[in-house]
Order: structure tokens, then C-alpha cells, then sequence
């Protein structure tokens, strides 16, 4: 009897783990799908809405119903983090504070990380039990330390969601637990987490796949991240899911490949895995399709000088004050035109990464950027004995 029960056991086993092999495998090939997109098809989905955009100039690659108004779930927490980050990047907060969280907080339902009332937390801690965890307890423990209440912190999440266009975006809490009145777009949506990925910081915790947030009494709550992308998708370094029954599901995440990064938002996908592949295929459509093209290098000197008055050099070499990157679809021939502005006088002492002119940037006649000019080198002040030395040279080259 002892006997048959082993081989029933190992049985047991052999099939448990064929089932999570094969369920790892499925998983892993519906989020690491690369298959490119021939150049002329668009991305299409099963999702309500949704946008491929680039992140640096906010051009749309592709979007269906993009600015239709849909419930996001917890894709609001990427206002509530970008506050947050505005707050530390202020100077209204550090992330080694610590803050008590109150009853309320502690309290919330849906995703959370069970934070203790009354007990003492970091605002590092919090900050990745909302991005990895999509932490609604933490959510409101930082709006009540921010603003006092998350009423008051709502009112500013709308106040900035104004300030970045977002016109089809109305927050009613931080969290996005369901609440009438609560929705925005997928173009919306696309605009907070452009603004979110300026702040580097916030990739310390969106690339964390595994951690675990300990509790002052000892106690540990392990946490992955909800962002499944970060590990199955090639160039994915961030992103927010959201679900609810009212939303469905929900994600807006972000990729990198060869110095362009895109954002893409699904709202309302049938199911997770869903939402998960359109990512992916619009990611796949857009490095298939786009490249960022460098206009001007700002890691080497530009091809003229300027005029310097009263110097020991009579020209300083000139450098862009950054680089200018336009998007460009590849195998796209495009020719660009420069216009350098100097200063109305560039004169002695002439010092490194001084300013001294604007280049405007034209394609077609129409001005696409305008960058400073700074110069690439120190140009000292000529001096009565360097005068002395010029009419020499002049008078030995007329003897």
C-alpha cells in the first residue's frame, strides 16, 4: 500500500509541474511575442481604446478611439506617483521621511501591501508598494501626507491633470477603486506617464520584479510586479495595470530600443493576457516602423565657428547645447536646414559653455527646433604685447 502511494504521489507531482512549465511557457511566449509588424499594417485590437505614442515629441503612431472616456482602475496611481515625485523633487519631502499611517489608509481594500495604522513607513517604501504593487493603502498614505486628506489631494490631481491637457480625464480618488465619475482616455493617460518617466527615480522601482516590504512589528509582505512586460518584453523598464469588473483590464506601459522609447496604453481589453499582447504587438509595430534620428550631436563640435571680438583666437569652436532627435519613419529620406543666430557681440574672455548664439532648425520652411549654442572652448582676452605680436607678423609679411 506504502508502495502504491509514492507512485501515486510522484505522479501527482510529475503532472503538477508539467502544468506550470507549460503555463510559464505561454505566459512568457503571449508577453515576449517580437513578431514584426509588416510596415504598412496597423495595430488592432480587442481593447475599447488605445495609443501608441512616441515618449519624447508625443507623436501618435497609432490609436483606436484614443480620446473616448473609459473608467482606468488603477492607472490613476500614475497621477498619484507623479505627485508624489513632484513633492520629493520640491523639497516637500525626502525619500528617507517616514510617515504614520492613519486608519483610513491602513483600511483600504483592493491591491495593497496591509500597512500597519499607526505604525511608521518611509516614503521609499511606499512609493514601491505603489509601483510594484499597485498598493491602495500606500496610495493614501501619501495623499493625506502631501495634502492633509485625499480630497485635497485629488483636487490637485485634477489641477495638474488640467495643466497637461488631459481634457477627457476627471480623478474622483488615488487609487482608482470604482467611483462614479471617474474616467479618462487612453490619449490622456498616454500625457501623465510621459510625465512620470521624467523622473528617474521612478525607475528604481519599476523595473523591480521581486521584493518585499517590511513592516515595523517584523512582519514581511512579499510583493511582485503587476507589470508583467518588465520581464517578458524586451526594452520594457516601467509601467501601471489597472483592473476592475467596471474597467477591465487596463495597462499603460513603456519600451526603449535604440534610443527611442514609446508608450503604449490599452483600456477595457477582455482579459489580462490580452492586454499584455496589444502592448507588445503595438511595441513590435513601433521599433519595426520608427527610428529616432539624430540632427545634431551635442557630443562633438558643429561644423562652424564663431567670431570672437578682442580675443587671442579670432574664432571659437561652437557646440549644440543638446541633441536634437527628430522622429522619422526608416528608410525615410528627409533633409534639414540650419540658421545659426550669434549673439549680437561674442567678445573676449570667452569661456566654455558660455552662450553664444541659438541654431534654428527648418524642414520644409518650417522651423522644427531651436537649440543654444554654447562654445566648445576658453578664448582669453588679447593682451597689448599679443597686439604688438600681430603688427610684427603683419610688417614682417609686408617687408
Amino acid at each position: 500500500m506504502r508502495k502504491n502511494f509514492s507512485i501515486f504521489f510522484i505522479a501527482i507531482a510529475f503532472v503538477l509541474s508539467f502544468s506550470v512549465f507549460f503555463s510559464y511557457t505561454m505566459v512568457s511566449r503571449a508577453f515576449a511575442d517580437n513578431t514584426v509588424l509588416s510596415k504598412s499594417e496597423e495595430v488592432k485590437g480587442l481593447s475599447k481604446s488605445s495609443i501608441l505614442v512616441d515618449a519624447e515629441s508625443g507623436t501618435v503612431l497609432n490609436a483606436h478611439n484614443e480620446n473616448a472616456a473609459y473608467p482606468i482602475a488603477s492607472m490613476c496611481k500614475i497621477m498619484t506617483l507623479l505627485l508624489c515625485f513632484e513633492s520629493v523633487d520640491n523639497g516637500d519631502m525626502s525619500y528617507n521621511d517616514t510617515i504614520v499611517v492613519s486608519e483610513t489608509a491602513a483600511g483600504m481594500g483592493g491591491s495593497q501591501v496591509f500597512l500597519e495604522a499607526g505604525a511608521e513607513y518611509s516614503v521609499d517604501e511606499l512609493l514601491k508598494s505603489i509601483t510594484v504593487a499597485s498598493a491602495n493603502d500606500a496610495c493614501v498614505a501619501m495623499a493625506e501626507t502631501i495634502c492633509g486628506s485625499e480630497d485635497l489631494f485629488v483636487e490637485k490631481m485634477n489641477e495638474k491633470a488640467k495643466s497637461l491637457g488631459m481634457d477627457n480625464t476627471v480623478f474622483v480618488n488615488c487609487t482608482g477603486l470604482p467611483k462614479a465619475g471617474q474616467h479618462s482616455s487612453a490619449k490622456d493617460v498616454a500625457k501623465m506617464f510621459s510625465e512620470l518617466i521624467k523622473h528617474k527615480d521612478y525607475f528604481r522601482f519599476s523595473t523591480v520584479w521581486m521584493d518585499e516590504i517590511k513592516h515595523p512589528e517584523g512582519r514581511i509582505t512579499e510583493i511582485s510586479n503587476t507589470n508583467k512586460l518588465i520581464r517578458y518584453y524586451k526594452g520594457c523598464d516601467c509601467g501601471k495595470t489597472g483592473y476592475t469588473s467596471e474597467a477591465g483590464h487596463c495597462l499603460c506601459a513603456s519600451a526603449t530600443r535604440d534610443g527611442l522609447r514609446l508608450i503604449s496604453v490599452v483600456i477595457s481589453a477582455p482579459d489580462s493576457k490580452t492586454r499584455f499582447k496589444e502592448v507588445s504587438s503595438a511595441f513590435n509595430y513601433g521599433f519595426a516602423n520608427y527610428e529616432n534620428k539624430t540632427v545634431i550631436d551635442n557630443s562633438k563640435p558643429l561644423d562652424f565657428t564663431v567670431s570672437v571680438k578682442g580675443g587671442k583666437k579670432a574664432e571659437v569652436s561652437a557646440i549644440s547645447e543638446r541633441a536634437v532627435k527628430v522622429l522619422n519613419k526608416k528608410n525615410e529620406k528627409r533633409s534639414f536646414e540650419f540658421d545659426f543666430i550669434p549673439d549680437k557681440s561674442v567678445k573676449a574672455p570667452v569661456y566654455t559653455n558660455d552662450i553664444i548664439g541659438v541654431l534654428d532648425i527648418y524642414e520644409n520652411g518650417v522651423k522644427i527646433d531651436s537649440v543654444a549654442v554654447k562654445a566648445a572652448e576658453d578664448i582669453k582676452v588679447k593682451t597689448y604685447f599679443d597686439v604688438l605680436e600681430d603688427i610684427g607678423a603683419k610688417w614682417s609679411i609686408v617687408s
